[in-house]
Formats: structure tokens, sequence, C-alpha cells
């Protein structure tokens, strides 16, 4: 048990952004840091198992610190930090997995997310039985180092299969294309061109008997109509309320 808060107390005294916040506290404060940090992980617990929004802060839990932490091993010089949190992401999103087939049973179960929250900090936390190691190299590596062949096959042949159907998909809409340009260019006939009127233009004549330049004045027309059509005899005209004429009498 001594061993164990040493350790304790070696983390929470160490460099880091936990050790740091810690100390301001306990500058502010006068509380020792082994106290403030007991104390958060209780309150977070309790928050944990009866609080409003605890998937949410589980996950944030789960995924800002060890970003960080990430992003610090990508910028240093060394490897061991690199492998420490691929490891740890690579059991991350196998756990994920698990969890999104699983939730729907698991969510019932009481305290889920805090007993999911303590998983997570046994996966990140820097300690020799750190739990992403445990699992990697208990469950993850020898079911990896098992099938990777038969992996590795299945995705080269999806791989060959997706750029074949590309191909051919590509292929039948470029010949789909070519065509319908050539049906298209077949079905356009060339379009006949208009009368194009090569007599002079006469002059407007006067409103009421106006024609086009290229038509004979309305006169003229019913002039050669009337040469057509035979001659009619004419009736008298008949004035139905004629009165004779009578002189006028003084």
């Amino acid at each position: 048990m001594g061993s164990v808060q040493q350790r304790l107390e070696r983390f929470l005294h160490s460099p880091g952004p936990i050790g740091d916040l810690l100390g301001q506290l306990e500058a502010r404060t006068g509380v020792q840091r082994l106290y403030l940090a007991s104390g958060s992980v209780a309150f977070l617990g309790l928050y944990l198992m009866f609080g409003y929004g605890a998937s949410l802060l589980c996950n944030l839990i789960g995924f800002v610190y060890p970003a960080y932490a990430s992003i610090k091993a990508i910028e240093s010089h060394s490897k061991e930090d690199d492998t420490t949190w691929l490891t740890y992401w690579v059991v991350y999103g196998v756990f994920s997995v698990a969890e999104f087939f699983s939730d729907l049973f698991l969510y019932w179960f009481p305290f889920y997310y805090a007993g999911k929250c303590v998983f997570l900090v046994w996966c990140m936390a820097p300690v020799p039985w750190n739990g992403s190691q445990v699992l990697y190299h208990s469950v993850i590596r020898p079911f990896f180092l098992k099938h990777h062949k038969a992996v590795d096959n299945m995705m080269g042949d999806i791989g060959t299969k997706a750029l074949d159907a590309a191909s051919a998909v590509t292929r039948e809409v470029l010949q789909t294309l070519a065509k319908s340009r050539a049906r298209l260019a077949a079905g356009v006939a060339p379009q006949p061109s208009l009368p194009v009127c090569t007599e002079p233009r006469l002059p407007v004549p006067p409103r009421g008997d106006r024609a086009g330049p290229c038509r004979a004045p309305s006169s003229a027309r019913a002039r050669r109509g009337a040469a057509r059509r035979p001659l009619l005899p004419l009736a008298p005209a008949r004035l139905p309320h004629a009165r004779p004429f009578l002189p006028w009498r003084g």
C-alpha cells in the first residue's frame, strides 16, 4: 500500500498538466496534492454515477489527455512514448467498436460510465501494469499475429476488385457519353433556309391599302380577282320603307 501511495505522490509531483494544475491549487489553498487529487476523483466518481452528461464527460476523459500526450510524443525525439500512445489508441479503438455493439445492453447496468472511466484511466495510467499494454500483449497482438496474413490477402483482393469495378464503370460511362454524342450529331438535320425576297421594295401605300414588300397592293389584287369572277346581273334595289312623292299643297 505504501509503494502505491509513493508512486501516486511521485506522479502528482511530476511535471505535466496534472502536476502543474495541482501545484497551483496547492499553492492557493494550502491543501496537499494527494488530498486534492483524492477529492477530485471522489467528486468525479459521484458525478459519473448520478450526474447529467456522464457519457460526454467519460469520453472527454478518455480522449483529451491521451490526445495531448500523443501530440507531445509526436514532437519528441523518443520512440518509446510513440509506441506507448499508439498502443493506447489501438486498445481505445477496439474498445469503442465493442462498445458500439454492446452499449444497448451495458447502458442499463448501474454505474456503467463510472466503470468505463476507471477502465480508460487504467489504460492510460503511467504504470508498468498499464491497461493498454496488458490488453495489447495478451489479446490483440496474438490475434493479429494469427490472422494478419489472411487480413492482408483479403484487403489486397478488395482493393483489386474495387479498382477493376471503378475502371469498368468509368469505361461504361465514357462509352455511353460517346454514343449519346454520336446519336445527337446524327439526329440534328440541317435547317431549311427561309426564302429571301429579291424583288425591289415598293413604296408604302396610304393607310388602308398597305401591302408587304413582296406582295402586290390590295387594289391590284382586287382588280385581278374581279377580272377572274363572272359578272352577275344586278337586281333592282328595293326600298321597303319608301313613301310616294306627293307635291306640296298650299
